[in-house]
């Protein structure tokens, strides 16, 4: 199945999970997680299933002033 990982296609088996998506990037931790614009607790990534067109994004936090 073809989802969209940050704006960028990503190829995962049919099944997959957001877990299997955030595996698949190697981001380092801090990150938020949306699927469909809609956040995601990390402790739900596992539980999460993707389908086909989902939208995911995630994103580290910026500090600063």
């Amino acid at each position: 199945m073809q989802v969209w990982l940050n704006q960028q296609p990503l190829t995962l088996p049919a099944g997959a999970t957001l877990a299997d998506a955030v595996a698949a990037t190697r981001l380092a931790p801090p990150f938020a997680a949306a699927l469909n614009l809609q956040f995601v607790p990390k402790s739900q990534y596992t539980q999460t299933a993707l389908a086909e067109g989902d939208r995911i994004e995630l994103v580290s936090p910026v500090t600063g002033g």
